[in-house]
């Protein structure tokens, strides 16, 4: 215990350090508080300064690595970037699992989320009391990707394909990890990934196309509004390519988003990105010149090599001594990431703030409630004929592949308790109910040795066999996930099958892991027998080589990888029919229950795309056979994604959707069922109602393709906003307020339920292409019977602009605007129209420079990087290929054609009114030596003049910067 001396002689060095600022050179121990840095009383941005003064050229290099290394001398302890939370912490073991992101989203409800994200903050502050292996206050949540194209794989992951909704959700969210206060952070949240990744079919090599109005319009506005609100503290740059450029060097990272806050960000990479510049990408030759790229691009932190920063210092090293980058450019990146860390308290007496919340939180029974409130408002009714809510002194029978499991995905923690669908409806009624997974058990026979597919009885289960045995230990139960792929569950121990890199044992509790090895395919032969194909995800993989088919491969029957001429041929005996025992189960019975989905490990996720979005057909099949055998069917969808139901959407009564919700999953559904609690999640996706609704997935460009409900002109099966309640409510007329609109709601049900409020507006005439509506506000509100609130929506002109590709800023434009008011994107209850005094965008004027990408309409074009460092050029992907610059002041005459062009040998056409109308002017390059150096030519134009839709026609190969008419 430190002395009456002792605490006078430290109270002086710290007075002395207040009086002289900076200046202090107190004599003190490493972690003496005589530190400027570590005095909570001095601003953030002077902390960080002395603290940076302090440290050597090595020691800032060190920071600038996702494992930053201890500095003893200075009693700083080492630091981690990369905890990931994105609906519960994850992967540091048990603790309270909230529902998926996209569930989190479909509650409407940013107060909720905010309180989820208070706890998970809290659960994180938890662990590091322990500081366990994976520990991190800087935690990699939200994700902020809009959700435009349903098959991508990370559907799961992100909020919505409305970027006002997903900037709401991810605000929410993310102010309640940080705590609210950005200069004493419980958190620090990142946001992902930065910037339009929505495909993972080659993820690292492919480009995402943005034209201005899409990156502008949609994308950054899904990212800004978070930063804005110092709802996160940095960006993670995503592997994907924008316009031909890794997103791991996009000078983006530095502006736009540093403007967007007044706050220091830390901007990460995605684990292994910096890599692919030189791996995959094959972007820069040398480590060092990628590391130094990214550096000046805006990273912060490198997450490579995983705990090994040794390359990354090498190569920022290299790039110092060889005058790629200089000192000022690692302290700007230090500085980042000590303005970090200084606002996580980590420099303050008892770790700040927030530095005294310990483990008890984790799992605590608020979060468990926290975590039924959120499972329960995010599920979302999407049909009822008056079958819900359910009696609860009738009789049900709970059925389905997923009525009694609950499966986590890659980033869930490990749940600390589970209460299936059968759960949570046993103990709501007080009673157990019938149940069957609807699935059938097979044995597999070798029709060449009559022996069976036998597996190991203990709980670790044993690798797979050819034996005589025909009970329990040869018996599978096969649940069908889609496309073919089935998992196959030991009747042994109950565990699954999947492949070690040498055996296939039946030792996983679920299938699992980034190569998710439990997947299978029984193909069947034209002699009836079967094939058993392994169909992990390892095995889509390029680096793939071994055969895929299961057979003997020594003298005891141990099943390996064989060749396809050598693999087993199988006889599948079905020794209990799943249709048969669920039918069985349902009949009689008031109520039949089935609950079908998605296994998150398997139909999509990181790395992999879904194909289709249509439940598995076994899955459809058992529903049909249930709904003959009971008519009183209620179907639950759980998965993560928008699927196309097919004949289920218009045969069953009654159906409920929920994402894989977590812990709490089956009391919600329970809740629902029953009328407990009132169905009120709307969707945030549209759910088509085929995959040929939508353009290929890696087409990014929702204006021209017409996708997302934004642009979508055909019949949804369901629309954007929708859900039903057991209640029904009244609109009145709109009354337009200072700052937006009231309405009035009205429930005018027997049931208290919630309504969500939803604005959205419609430009009637402009000189670009518009939304057919767009949402703009919203809110959720509570409401008892008969019960009457006035809900108030902000709405500001400057909330109408959208941006103008003519002289690249944003604009309202003078006009009349729809303002629509209702339940959903497509149940409009009121509507009135606002007459706006703007701008009038003026006709095109490219007697200036003009860029290329700011064009009005193209065909056969790919938008790419004009350099490495920075710009977007515009390249030509066939003969022909066009650009349309609309409605141009061509003036009393433009007599010469001035462009900037790089790549192959060819000509760029100057044409009015069409690709083929009349010809002003060719201009011809003979090529130049590299796709980044740009010649300037010239080419004389005769008759242009007037007022005119001007086409640049280009010839393949072609790169075209910036053009003058003039």
């Amino acid at each position: 215990m430190q002395g009456t001396r002792g605490r006078r002689r430290t109270t002086l060095a710290v007075a002395l350090a207040l009086i002289a600022g900076l200046g202090a050179t107190v004599p003190a121990q490493a972690d003496d508080p005589a530190h400027p840095f570590r005095n909570p009383n001095l601003p953030v941005e002077k902390r960080v300064d002395d603290l940076l003064s302090r440290l050597t050229l090595d020691e800032k290099i060190s920071l600038l690595h996702q494992y930053e290394p201890a500095i003893p001398r200075l009693g700083i302890q080492s630091f981690r970037t990369g905890t990931e939370a994105l609906h519960g912490v994850a992967w540091l073991g048990r603790t309270t699992v909230f529902p998926q992101a996209i569930g989190l989203a479909s509650t409407w409800d940013p107060s909720l989320i905010r309180q989820v994200g208070s706890a998970v903050g809290d659960e994180a502050r938890g662990f590091q009391q322990q500081r366990p292996a994976g520990w991190g206050l800087n935690l990699w949540a939200p994700v902020a990707n809009l959700l435009r194209d349903p098959r991508w794989g990370r559907n799961e992951e992100g909020y919505s394909e409305d970027p006002y909704l997903t900037g709401s959700i991810s605000t929410a969210y993310g102010t309640g990890l940080t705590g609210g206060d950005p200069n004493h952070l419980k958190t620090a949240p990142t946001i992902k990934h930065f910037l339009a990744n929505n495909n993972e079919e080659h993820r690292d090599t492919t480009s995402s196309e943005l034209r201005p109005r899409v990156l502008k319009e949609y994308d950054e506005q899904a990212f800004k509004p978070a930063i804005e609100a110092d709802a996160a503290t940095g960006v993670m740059s995503s592997y994907n390519l924008v316009n031909g450029r890794p997103n791991t060097v996009n000078p983006a990272l530095n502006d736009p988003v540093r403007t967007w806050t007044s706050q220091d960000l830390l901007n990460v990479t995605d684990a292994y990105a910096p890599g692919n510049l030189v791996g995959s990408q094959k972007y820069y030759g040398t480590r060092t010149e990628a590391d130094a790229a990214a550096l000046k691009a805006g990273i912060d932190s490198f997450t490579d090599n995983d705990t090994d920063s040794g390359p990354t210092t090498a190569a920022i090293k290299s790039a110092l001594s060889s005058g790629v980058l200089k000192e000022s450019d690692v302290d700007t990146a230090a500085r980042h990431v000590l303005s970090i860390r200084v606002r996580l308290g980590e420099f303050d007496p008892g770790g700040g703030k927030y530095g005294s919340i310990d483990a008890s939180v984790i799992d605590s029974p608020a979060h468990r409630a926290l975590a039924r409130k959120a499972a329960t408002e995010a599920a979302v009714l999407l049909k009822n004929d008056g079958a819900l809510p359910l009696r609860k002194s009738g009789s049900a029978a709970v059925v389905g592949p997923l009525a009694d499991t609950l499966y986590t995905d890659w980033y869930s923690g490990s749940l600390p308790y589970a209460v299936t669908p059968k759960d949570g409806i046993e103990a709501k009624l007080g009673a157990s109910v019938a149940g069957s997974e609807g699935v059938d058990r097979i044995a597999l026979k070798d029709t060449a040795t009559g022996k069976y597919v036998t597996a190991g009885t203990g709980d670790a289960g044993a690798p797979l066999k050819e034996t005589t045995e025909n009970g329990a230990g040869a018996q599978f139960d096969v649940f069908d996930w889609g496309s073919g792929v089935v998992t196959l569950r030991s009747a042994a121990n109950g565990k699954y099958v999947g492949y070690n890199w040498s055996n296939f044992v039946n030792d996983q509790t679920q299938p699992n892991g980034w190569y998710v090895q439990q997947q299978f395919k029984l193909e069947r032969q034209d002699d009836g027998t079967y094939l058993l194909r392994y169909a992990g995800y390892e095995t889509g993989e390029s680096w793939w080589s071994n055969p895929v088919y299961l057979g003997p491969v020594d003298a005891d029957g141990t099943l390996g990888l064989v060749a396809k001429d050598k693999a087993a041929h199988y006889a599948k005996d079905v020794v209990r029919s799943g249709v048969d025992e669920a039918v069985a189960a349902v009949k009689g019975k008031d109520t039949a229950v089935v609950v079908v989905g998605s296994m998150p490990a398997i139909n999509g996720r990181e790395a992999h795309d879904r194909t289709d979005m249509g439940l598995a057909p076994s899955q459809e099949a058992l529903v049909e056979a249930v709904r003959k055998a009971n008519p009183k069917t209620v179907v639950v969808v759980e998965n993560s994604y928008p699927t196309t139901l097919g004949a289920l959407q218009k045969e069953v009564p009654a159906l409920l959707w929920t994402t894989h919700a977590g812990q709490e999953t089956g009391n919600a559904l329970a809740d629902l069922l029953y009328g407990d609690a009132n169905p009120a999640g709307r969707l945030t996706q549209t759910w088509y109602r085929s995959e040929s609704d939508l353009p290929s997935i890696l087409d990014y460009d929702i204006i021209k393709s017409n996708r997302t409900y934004l642009y979508y002109k055909g019949q949804p099966l369901y629309p954007f906003g929708y859900g039903l309640s057991y209640t029904t409510f009244r609109y009145g007329g709109l009354k337009r307020v200072l700052d937006g609109y009231e309405v009035t709601v009205t429930n005018t049900g027997r049931r208290a339920g919630d309504e969500v409020v939803q604005l959205y507006v419609h430009q009637r005439e402009s000189r670009d292409k518009q939304p057919l509506k767009q949402l703009k506000a919203y809110e959720r509100v509570s409401l008892k019977p008969g019960e009457t609130k006035t809900v108030r929506l902000k709405l500001r002109d400057s909330d109408l602009a959208h941006w103008d590709v003519t002289r690249s800023k944003w604009v309202v434009e003078t006009g009349t605007y729809d303002v629509m008011i209702g339940a959903s994107s497509t149940d409009i209850r009121t509507r009135t129209s606002l007459k706006v005094r703007g701008e009038t965008i003026p006709l095109r004027d490219l007697s200036g420079v003009t860029r290329a990408e700011n064009f009005d309409d193209y065909s056969a074009v790919s938008l790419v990087d004009e350099s490495k460092a920075s710009g977007t050029a515009v390249s030509a992907t066939a003969d022909g290929a066009w650009l349309k610059f609309t409605d141009t002041r061509l003036g009393s005459g433009a007599s010469t054609l001035t462009a900037r062009l790089a790549g192959a040998a060819g000509t760029l056409e100057v044409r009015l009114g069409s690709p083929t109308g009349r010809l002003l002017g060719t201009a011809h390059v003979d090529g130049t030596s590299s796709p980044y150096t740009y010649a300037t030519v010239t080419a004389a134009l005769t008759g242009a003049s007037g007022r005119a839709d001007v086409y640049l026609v280009l010839s393949k190969g072609l790169r075209l910067s910036t053009f003058t008419l003039r």
